[in-house]
């Protein structure tokens, strides 16, 4: 029998905060009516707050992160355009799968899962194409699999140096209102989010911010699409309505959640609350002698931590127990890194105390699996970080032998 509440610390879904849980809870309504869009006009706008995007639009889609990857491909892109990718990850590459699946030319540059996006091999691909047979440039701005987070500002920069009018696509999935994402500064086409990470909604809705650009492509793109067509969602959204049946209830959700970033924390504190958590976290891996996956300091996310176990640990048997015996969820290593890593998602509804929660039961995990670790090491050296970002610096650390 399990007691207590179940911890979640995977990178999506996240935590669904008990306001927003109790905003969905509403009775079914006219999505027709005439003041439906008193409800989904504001949300469209706070979301182009949210993306940073100015002079562009957002779209909402019945649907996951894939499905708006899926929207932005199809109106944007021709069958047999070259597209130009960075595969680091695991949904980097289930990107180039998806644009190999819908008829594109992918050209790929393989990565260590590790590493981020290479600006330097994207500008150099980008100034050898002299004839712009890459229509468009991929990048995935957080890499969830690795916990790596690339410089799309970069990317954007190497577009303009070489003077080349690809568009811009960013999976923006585990970044966008967790991270700084400027969709409008950057120069960024089509960024794709969706409502159950850094949103702190349940899965339902894929966010697709769209830039005058990509809305121009959209007219003149002869891709197939049906139930993804910019055309019918922006015409029916300019009244505040879906040109199908939306989700009422999640976006009662999402209105909520809205408040809670823009109006009642912060986008800029919400932003710094990760930077602080995330690396309350890298330091209580270091200090339990683990390696995490990100290849630099420097490119780290601060919504997810991939860590790798020790020799003769078995990952999936940390997971497990930290699932079965301590009611604990923390993410599993995808693709090639199954088995190696564990992960720990810090993004959302997360405080101080939820890290060291997920510090311990990790600890806890680690040595019932195998690993040999001193207690309290990891749990310590967050403590630590939380005590002088508060001003409190700790007379001593104490872990147990």
């Amino acid at each position: 029998m399990r007691t207590g509440q179940t911890q979640l610390f995977i990178p999506g879904p996240t935590n669904v905060p008990e306001v927003v849980r109790q905003a969905m809870n509403v009775a079914q309504q006219d999505m027709r009516a005439h003041d439906f869009g008193d409800l989904t006009l504001p949300i469209f706008a706070d979301l182009k707050t949210l993306f940073r995007c100015e002079t562009g639009r957002v779209m909402l889609f019945p649907g996951s992160g894939t499905a708006a990857w899926e929207a932005a491909i199809t109106n944007t892109l021709n069958t047999g355009d070259r597209i130009l990718i960075a595969r680091h990850g695991q949904f980097s590459t289930l990107w180039a799968q998806m644009a190999e699946r819908l008829g594109l030319v992918v050209e790929a540059i393989d990565l260590a899962w590790g590493a981020a996006c290479p600006v330097n091999e994207i500008a150099r691909r980008l100034g050898a194409d002299r004839e712009g047979a890459i229509k468009a440039v991929f990048v995935t701005h957080n890499e969830t699999a690795t916990g790596v987070t690339s410089d799309v500002a970069g990317v954007r920069r190497a577009l303009d140096e070489c003077f080349h009018d690809a568009l811009l696509f960013v999976d923006g999935v585990s970044s966008i209102g967790s991270l700084d994402f400027r969709m409008e500064e950057w120069g960024v086409d089509l960024a794709v989010a969706g409502t159950q990470k850094g949103l702190m909604c349940p899965a339902g809705l894929g966010i697709l911010g769209v830039s005058d650009k990509a809305m121009a492509a959209s007219r003149t793109a002869t891709m197939r699409r049906a139930y993804f067509d910019f055309a019918d969602m922006a015409a029916m959204n300019a009244v505040g309505q879906f040109p199908y049946t939306p989700p009422t209830p999640l976006l009662h959700g999402l209105r909520r959640a809205l408040d809670r970033i823009l109006r009642e924390e912060g986008l800029d504190a919400v932003i710094a609350r990760h930077r602080r958590l995330a690396e309350a976290v890298r330091r209580g891996v270091a200090a339990m002698g683990l390696e995490i996956v990100a290849e630099h300091h420097s490119i780290c996310s601060d919504t997810v931590t991939a860590i790798r176990v020790p020799e003769g640990v078995d990952a999936r048997d940390v997971i497990r127990i930290a699932y079965d015996e301590f009611n604990t969820s923390l993410g599993s290593g995808l693709g090639p890194l199954n088995g190696r890593v564990f992960r720990i998602g810090h993004l959302g509804d997360l405080n101080e105390a939820m890290v060291l929660t997920a510090l311990s039961v990790a600890e806890l995990a680690l040595v019932r699996a195998g690993a040999d670790l001193r207690f309290g090491a990891g749990v310590g050296a967050a403590q630590a970080h939380f005590a002088a970002q508060r001003g409190t610096a700790p007379r001593m650390q104490i872990a147990a032998e």
